[in-house]
């Protein structure tokens, strides 16, 4: 193998790679990044057995061949490398670097031994807007936390429906849906409604690559993994590739759980809600309550926190309000998070009673929901 490249555009392969690849002593492979040659391109690819990522660019091949080196040495030695022409060659398992005054000498492995990328070459895809999409799920993938009792809820589960792509993610205290239109973004209409459980490290890594590019991001269906794939801009040839795979299991009937109704209403200003749930976590206790009491006649609630070792938060905050008085608790950091993903101006906040789940959502919104389950009175 013998190649040249930009040290610009080898390092921003690098970044994009690299974040996948595990220290693993067990199988010390998965410390390293493939490194192969296709025709005119380069390839770098890495993986941590569940979680896959290939990266191409065009470079001035010479002659072709394939070898894994060691990610962070190869990463941290191309940062420091100007922004001129790098010469890369394999000579026995080991991979020259020639850039300008820099040279040095990187042992690696086999291709042989690297793991297999499973390939879907089979069955439907769709095309979504990357910017937009990744925006969509960032409001939502923070969400889970990882259960071994319950596995399926330590994924994001989507559902692709004709017009629309529903988004979902709950850790059993609170759930959050986004829905993710389609209207003159999908190049070609899926034949049936296809659903899955992404695992959450692999829709963070989503958002992380995809959210900064532009272009169409094209998702392929297969039953035990699922592809994200962004060609390049000059060619339909792909430049990056993300392959995952699937959470077994069948996601909870979450929609059960939405209420359909309140008993109570109120329409806040979101940064003012926002700032006085973070003002009253200062003095919450060890369970982060913070406790609420709504006053529809007066149109406004008041918002109560204390610590016995910090002291007390009183405030009151102004809104429209409408349905019961009530007095309701909740761990703050729930109602912060679903505030931090609602960018309208205005929030509408329904309670369905002291013990019931609370719903959060965007003013004039209906793509996406936030339900928070309260602290219950001792």
């Amino acid at each position: 193998m013998k190649l040249i490249i930009l040290q610009e555009k080898l390092k921003e392969g690098i970044g994009i790679i690299e974040r996948i690849s595990v220290r693993s002593l067990t199988l010390s492979i998965l410390n390293n990044v493939l490194l192969k040659t296709e025709k005119n391109f380069l390839n770098l690819v890495t993986t941590d057995l569940e979680t896959g990522i290939k990266w191409w660019s065009l470079a001035k091949v010479e002659k072709e061949g394939a070898l894994t080196v060691p990610t962070k040495i190869l990463s941290s030695f191309v940062n420091f490398l100007p922004n001129k022409q790098i010469t890369l060659e394999l000579k026995d398992l080991v991979l020259d670097i020639e850039c300008e005054n820099y040279q040095t000498k990187i042992k690696g492995q086999s291709a042989d031994e690297f793991p297999i990328i499973p390939q879907i070459t089979e069955g439907e895809s769709i095309s979504v807007n990357s910017q937009s999409f990744c925006q969509s799920l960032n409001t939502i993938v923070d969400i889970p936390v990882p259960s071994t009792a319950k596995p399926e809820i330590s994924g994001i589960y989507f559902a692709f429906q004709k017009n629309f792509i529903k988004m979902t993610a709950t850790d059993s205290f609170r759930l959050a849906e986004k829905t993710f239109f389609l209207e003159g973004q999908a190049s070609s209409p899926l034949s049936k409604e296809y659903a899955f459980i992404l695992p959450q490290k692999a829709a963070r890594e989503i958002v992380n690559i995809f959210g900064g590019k532009e272009g169409e991001l094209r998702i392929y269906f297969s039953p035990n993994q699922v592809l994200f794939e962004l060609p390049m801009a000059e060619t339909p040839h792909p430049q990056i590739q993300l392959v995952s795979r699937l959470i077994e299991g069948e996601y909870p009937n979450y929609e059960a759980i939405i209420p359909k109704k309140s008993e109570t209403q109120a329409v806040f200003q979101r940064n003012e809600f926002l700032n006085q749930i973070k003002s009253a976590s200062l003095f919450s206790g060890k369970i982060n309550e913070v406790k609420l009491k709504i006053d529809p006649k007066k149109e406004r609630v008041e918002l109560f926190s204390q610590n016995p070792d910090l002291g007390e938060y009183h405030s009151y905050l102004l809104g429209r309000i409408k349905g019961k008085e009530l007095e309701i608790s909740f761990n703050h950091r729930f109602l912060a998070d679903g505030l931090l993903n609602i960018k309208s101006p205005e929030v509408v906040f329904e309670l369905t009673g002291t013990e019931g789940p609370a719903v959060l959502k965007p003013a004039g919104d209906q793509t996406y929901l936030y339900v928070a389950m309260p602290i219950k009175a001792s």
